[in-house]
This record gives structure tokens, sequence and C-alpha cells, in this order.
């Protein structure tokens, strides 16, 4: 990470207003920053979601166990883009799904407690992270249901064509369940379109 681990959320924010010298050095005061590795999980099924992340680099994914016990993709997020388990954060209950690294990530982390703090200070700051969270997850549920009813050749066309930088950095295994076919099925799809 560089000198300033928070520039990235900084700079993410002076995209929807202007943020005071004052209010850049209270919300670094207010976070952490972390770096995890691949395959580290954050956030454990049944656990309360307890920090929101930002994503200064690196993939994190969304996955939840089906009934054979199999852990299953359900959402990567990326760059420029916070991540928590929104109703578990809120509402104090356990989470249905876990958080992930899908590679090597760098984060900046609010702790519940400092961001409640936080939003004290600059209530401001709650209704702008609301509102991109609300459009986050809009957007992933938007995403997500583009790959529906097609077969398992145009789910990942599709795939590498809207979310090539994520394909480019986690594993096919995460690709595979994400789109909902098996690694052998992948194999072949990635074969054949060459």
């Amino acid at each position: 990470m560089n000198n300033d681990p928070a520039l990235p959320l900084l700079r993410f924010l002076q995209l929807f207003r202007s943020v005071a010298d004052t209010e850049q050095a209270l919300i670094r005061e207010h976070l952490q920053a972390r770096e995890v590795k691949a395959g580290e999980v954050l956030l454990h099924t049944g656990d309360k979601a307890r920090e929101y992340f930002f994503i200064a680099r690196g993939v994190l994914k969304i996955t939840t166990t089906n009934e054979k016990g199999n852990s299953v993709t359900q959402f990567f997020l990326k760059e420029n883009q916070f991540c928590t388990i929104l109703n578990s954060f809120l509402k104090n209950v356990p989470a249905h799904e876990s958080i992930v690294a899908a590679c090597d990530t760098e984060l900046l982390v609010f702790s519940k407690s400092k961001l409640l703090a936080l939003y004290k200070k600059l209530p401001w700051l709650a209704e702008l992270i609301g509102s991109i969270s609300q459009q986050t997850l809009l957007d992933k549920i938007q995403l997500r249901n583009a790959y529906m009813g097609e077969d398992a050749t145009t789910r990942y066309k599709k795939f590498i064509t809207r979310q090539s930088d994520v394909a480019l950095r986690v594993p096919l295994s995460d690709v595979a369940s994400y789109l909902g076919i098996t690694q052998q099925s992948l194999s072949r799809i990635r074969k054949n379109i060459r």
C-alpha cells in the first residue's frame, strides 16, 4: 500500500462531492488498512457482519452454501466498491453469506462502531455510502440476472466480456461456481471458444 492507504477511498468519495481536509482527516482516523491473501475469509456464514470494507485493490467474493454443503460464488466485488453483508451489518443478525478474498486484496476497513461514530460527525457520509451501496446491490443483481436463462457457453462469453477484469484475477473454480457450471464444463467451453 502507498504512504496514504486512505487515498483510494478519498479519491472515490471526491467523485461524488468535495471532501474538506478536516473531513479527510476524520475519515483516516476511523479506518484501518488491511491486506488479505486469496482464500482468506473475512466473514463466515452465521457470524454477524461487524466490518464495512472498501476495496482499494483486488476482488472479494460473496458466497453461500448450497443444499449439498458446497460453497457457491454469488457475486464478485472489485476496486472502488464497498462490501459487507448489509442485512447482517445493519440489523445485527447472523449473515447467510460469507465474504472471501478471491485474490490478494487491499482493503480499507471500518469497524461498525467506528463507522457509526464517523456518521455522527459526517452525516453526509452515511447518506453517500448508503446510496452507493444500494446502487452496487442493484448493479450486482442486474449483472447476475444477465446470465440467467443462457446456456453455459453464452454465460461464460458474457462474463469474460462484462467482467474481464475479474476473470483475469480469480480462480477458474470461482468463475465456474459463479456461472453455475462445473469446472470440467468450463474447461471444455474455454477450449472450444479459442
